[in-house]
């Protein structure tokens, strides 16, 4: 064990004892480069990875000893989880630090264009900018807008940044981050090697980042009061937003073996690890409607540090992946000293935010079959804006049709209830019939009359069972036609 967090930034391998400089482990990367006075260049909008204006890169070690280097809002990172990694800021990337001359590509792209207005967003769009760059040449421009989803422009500049985008990243050269990667493998690679447990403990707070699962669930056993998380990107607007202290978090960060995704012939494993963006761009053709709400779940910067482990942890009635994962016929694999068990997703949460999860217990993976060649599978996602927006009303939707005739199906909701709920009378009244719009028809009434959902700011109840109703009709007329005689 060790309280002291190490990573590689700005050339040097940094080292922090938190106690020994008065900070909080859950003290974020923000906070902590806004302390600073040659790290002003990040900047707090939100506070609640909405704005983009914190983005900074992380740089990370991939199993082929090279970096991938991952945009995410600093202002959802607690300082400890930058343990064994590189951070790169805007002040980074120019090629003479001391002078801000010569300007990295994509910073140099954004002044030929004219993309930065009043300059307060800019720099988070030259870190989003420099990801991609990163990232291979000449992204097209759904990926090009995947990449600024996370950055807002109130001065509503977008063209321009998108023409710096097309411009800088159509053939990236090398530059001044790729000039220093062999003294930065290096430097993560000592760090990697000399990695143990963390464990920091202050006067109000004990942080345990453990390397292992086995270290984990032992952890956990020994301490029920441990609240344990991944990505943080649900649990740090606890500290931003709401200001609590929390007492006892156990980081699983370190843990490699929950970050795995194993395609096997019936169905996909997925660590509970597993970063939202990573599943998305993995299981794409084996699972597409995953794939597809996945593409309007939060941003890329959210993405990449949001788990599926933390998604299901927090149970929320509007979690965009839970109604889908009810479709698929979903299992969580729960852990314990004691032993395993797996939960069907529909017997897993049992109310608001809660589930069968005993504090001794954590997610392990997640388990989806595979569609057959019988099934349809879609999911749609009912909001006020299509990007980086929470849901208003989610349905997920699967039906396995022999011939004409409906033998399984799955209706569900999020947004409707206190919980993700399947509608069994909407179920039943299609099984053994014909997929017609009559029966779906029939069935979306139901689903109309089935739930009696809350009127609160993002919309009244009367508009929530009309969307859900007319989301399964949708689901009916994007897949009837193939079962027209």
């Amino acid at each position: 064990m060790r309280n002291i967090i190490r990573f590689f930034f700005q050339n040097n391998t940094v080292e922090i004892d938190l106690n020994r400089e008065n900070l909080s482990p859950t003290t974020t990367v923000l906070q902590w480069l806004r302390s600073r006075p040659d790290t002003k260049g990040t900047k707090e909008g939100c506070a609640e990875g909405d704005c983009g204006a914190c983005t900074v890169v992380i740089g990370e070690l991939s199993d082929d000893d090279t970096i991938r280097y991952t945009a995410i809002d600093s202002c959802l990172v607690f300082l400890p989880m930058l343990d064994g990694k590189q951070l790169i800021t805007v002040e980074c990337l120019s090629n003479h630090p001391q002078t801000k001359d010569d300007l990295h590509p994509v910073q140099q792209a954004m002044v030929d264009t004219d993309g930065s207005q009043c300059g307060y967003c800019t720099p988070g769009f030259i870190m989003s900018l420099f990801a991609l760059y990163k990232q291979g040449a000449n992204p097209d421009r759904t990926e090009t807008c995947d990449a600024l989803t996370g950055n807002l422009c109130r001065c509503t500049g977008y063209r321009p940044i998108a023409e710096a985008a097309a411009r800088s990243c159509a053939a990236p050269a090398a530059d001044t981050i790729a000039s220093q990667e062999p003294a930065t493998i290096a430097a993560l690679r000592e760090l990697a090697a000399s990695a143990n447990p963390l464990l920091i403990q202050t006067s109000t707070q004990r942080y345990l980042r453990p390397m292992s699962l086995e270290a984990a669930l032992a952890s956990i056993a020994e301490d029920a009061s441990l609240l344990p998380f991944n990505g943080a990107t649900d649990l740090a607007l606890r500290v931003t937003k709401l200001h609590e202290v929390l007492p006892a978090l156990l980081d699983l960060s370190g843990i490699n073996a929950l970050r795995r995704i194993e395609i096997l012939p019936d169905n996909i494993r997925i660590g509970a690890g597993c970063s939202l963006e990573s599943i998305r761009r993995t299981v794409r053709d084996q699972l597409p409607a995953l794939a597809a709400i996945l593409d309007v779940f939060g941003s890329r910067q959210i993405r990449s540090l949001a788990t599926i482990g933390g998604n299901l942890g927090s149970a929320s009635p509007i979690g965009d992946t839970l109604p889908l994962l009810f479709a698929y016929g979903a299992s969580i694999h729960l852990a314990s000293t004691q032993g395993e068990r797996d939960i069907p997703m529909d017997r897993y949460i049992t109310g608001y935010r809660q589930t069968v999860r005993r504090p001794d217990e954590l997610i392990t993976a997640l388990t989806i079959p595979l569609p057959g060649p019988d099934d349809l599978v879609r999911a749609y996602k009912v909001s006020k804006r299509k990007d980086l927006d929470i849901a208003t009303v989610s349905g997920a939707f699967r039906l396995r049709i022999v011939g004409d005739t409906v033998q399984e199906a799955v209706i569900a909701f999020g947004g409707m209830a206190a919980s993700t709920q399947r509608v069994f009378p909407a179920e039943d009244l299609l099984i053994g019939k014909p997929w017609s719009r009559t029966n779906a028809q029939a069935a979306a009434e139901v689903v109309y009359h089935h739930f009696t959902p809350l009127s609160d700011a993002r919309s009244g109840a009367e508009f929530r069972r009309l969307a859900a109703r007319n989301l399964l009709l949708k689901f009916w007329s994007e897949t009837a036609a193939q079962f027209v005689q």
